[in-house]
């Protein structure tokens, strides 16, 4: 129902051509109780084709603050680009030397209420786990960039402005702001994603987080503005945390993200001091090789300090005082694969017409989020896409059980293990100067006394109880017997045919390759094999490990060097005469042209 002119509120978005900003003043218009002005930083606003003619075209044309009754100041991380953002001075005359002005503006024109757009970074110093924090949680002691620095310093004036002038003041934290529009976040890992560092799980990936829809940000805004009208005494002054109110792990939500833009799933987990001095060393070569130019461990580092520490928050005081709960549920993002990969294939129409129906704001999010970012989805056209379900090569090759979980290091520290293991009895079989018997005979030896040690063990130790082994552990099931007697089976039988071959001379070839793999095998044993062990142990569990992270690129380089490989010999056959190369296995000599032709036609040479 249209509302009076009489009844209008007028209200400035500073801000308003921002990420949050945008949304904020959509949301304001949308009530239909609110003239809104839009101010910005911004030099320009590109606006989209429907846009031009809508409330937000109109709201550009105002003008702000006077007469204004509010004013949010959603000025934030997404404004300032990287280089503006690396500008000290600039930064700090954008946000801090702002935050005085619009104060004092504000004190002014006598505006009744201004809110404050800050961040969670603001409590944060990248090293520290913040558990469920509150307001109680204090600043930064030091922080981990110079951006959450200078945005605590215009927190901290929005508030101490507080009751100045008849001027009451709040801000709002929300955490890991995203959504359509979005400049930051998603973007980030989606050129992390490029680079292949988001191939790998950095740290435990347990690290827990707080992700903010953009749309719930612009809510609990209005919400607070609301709520400073009719319960000045517990929202004035103070600040409040705004989230999805459902944490998820970092990399969970990297991988919702990734996935349904085209790319990898992290999979492989590595310690963070691990990639980091990785990160360092790569980041000095780079540097060296290619000084002024842009690399991405900058944006390596970013992701260490996101993903390795625990950050979640707790709502409850917005809801209690401002009224604050999610208009959009993350939980509705988990159609965000479906749905992403259905735009980038079929466009916005196919994913209206397939997700499944739920409230308008939910619907409308997933759509406008896919749609915001399908120009930065993988491009499949450019590169073989292969589904994350589906086996890579190397997988189905080493059987798709336990051995391949191992080798391709699907948890890090149950590989870990088996490869140490491993080392350890390398070291015992052949390193210790004993003999393979008397090294088995001592293995056992001490098998024995492990377990008899261990079954007169306490039910307790010290509190602590100790699980005994059921004698399951010590048994191979029938399915188990059947498939290694079948393996088994095949084995003898391959060599029983084998055997009988060769007794018989049916066929040269065998012969010589039998007996130049037994001399082979021969001449490692006799004097490397000592080396060859220890070759094929670290091999085992790097070659198989590499080719499935570059599979594409090592079968492109393959390609081109049997390519090559084959026009190499073609050249070389070109030389020689018609009369030899006619003898040559697929090669056969065309007695009217007088041309020998080699597989299936190329010719080689003229007569």
């Amino acid at each position: 129902m249209p509302v009076d002119d009489h009844q209008l509120r007028t209200c400035v978005v500073l801000g308003g051509r921002g990420f949050v900003g945008r949304h904020l003043v959509h949301r304001l218009l949308e009530l239909g109780n609110w003239t809104v002005r839009v101010a910005d930083s911004a030099q320009s606003l590109q606006l989209g084709p429907s846009e031009h003619d809508s409330f937000l075209s109109h709201a550009l044309s105002t003008g702000p603050i006077e007469g204004s009754s509010v004013v949010f100041y959603t000025e934030d991380a997404d404004s300032s680009a990287d280089s503006r953002r690396s500008d000290f001075y600039l930064c700090y005359t954008i946000v801090v030397q702002g935050a005085k002005n619009v104060i004092n503006a504000c004190r002014e024109c006598k505006v009744k209420r201004l809110i404050y757009n800050s961040t969670t970074d603001v409590v944060s110093d990248g090293s520290h786990d913040i558990c469920n924090g509150d307001a109680s949680v204090p600043y930064a002691s030091t922080f981990d960039n110079m951006w959450s620095d200078i945005k605590a310093q215009a927190e901290a004036l929005v508030l101490f402005a507080n009751h100045i002038d008849g001027l009451l003041t709040c801000a709002l934290r929300p955490s890991n702001v995203f959504g359509p529009g979005d400049k930051h976040l998603v973007p980030f890992l989606v050129d992390i994603a490029k680079s292949g560092w988001l191939r790998f799980i950095i740290g435990s990936g347990e690290s827990m987080s707080d992700f903010t829809y953009v749309e719930n940000a612009a809510h609990a805004l209005v919400c607070a503005e609301e709520a400073l009208c009719s319960q000045m005494v517990s929202v004035s002054g103070k600040v409040f945390f705004i989230t999805n109110t459902e944490s998820m792990k970092f990399w969970d939500f990297g991988s919702l993200i990734l996935e349904g833009l085209g790319y990898q799933r992290p999979m492989f987990k590595f310690s963070t001091t691990m990639v980091q001095y990785i990160s360092l060393l790569l980041k000095q070569v780079h540097s060296r090789m290619n000084p002024g130019r842009h690399n991405h461990f900058e944006s390596v580092q970013n992701i260490i300090r996101l993903a390795s520490c625990t950050r979640t928050f707790n709502c409850s005081a917005a809801e209690k005082h401002i009224g604050y709960t999610p208009v959009v549920s993350l939980e509705r993002l988990r159609l965000l694969k479906e749905a992403a990969a259905m735009v980038v294939e079929g466009g916005a129409a196919t994913v209206a017409a397939t997700v499944v129906e739920g409230d308008d704001a939910g619907l409308e999010g997933i759509t406008a989020t896919i749609e915001s970012f399908s120009h930065l989805a993988k491009d499949s056209s450019n590169a073989r896409y292969r589904e994350f379900d589906e086996q890579s090569k190397v997988e189905k090759l080493l059987g798709s059980g336990k051995v391949a979980d191992i080798l391709l290091w699907r948890d890090e520290k149950i590989s870990f293990t088996y490869f140490l293991a491993l080392v350890v009895l390398y070291y015992w079989f052949f390193l210790c100067g004993r003999t393979f018997v008397s090294s088995t005979a001592k293995l056992l030896l001490l098998a024995t006394v492990a377990l008899s040690g261990y079954s007169l063990f306490p039910s307790k130790v010290f509190g602590l109880s100790v699980p005994r082994l059921s004698s399951s552990c010590f048994e191979i099931s029938e399915k188990d017997m059947q498939i290694t007697s079948t393996a088994i089976a095949n084995i003898w039988s391959g060599v029983s045919h084998l055997t009988i071959s060769l007794s018989r001379g049916e066929d040269w070839n065998i012969f010589l390759k039998v007996a130049a793999s037994l001399y082979f095998l021969k001449s490692i044993v006799a004097h490397f094999l000592t080396e060859s062990v220890v070759f094929a142990l670290v091999l085992s569990f790097t070659l198989f490990f590499v080719y499935e992270q570059y599979e594409e690129e090592i079968d492109r380089i393959v390609e081109v060097l049997c390519n090559n490989t084959r026009e190499a010999i073609k050249s070389s056959l070109r030389i020689l005469p018609v009369s030899v190369t006619s003898l040559l296995p697929g090669c056969e000599m065309s007695h009217e042209s007088g041309m020998a032709y080699c597989n299936e036609g190329s010719r080689i040479s003229d007569s």
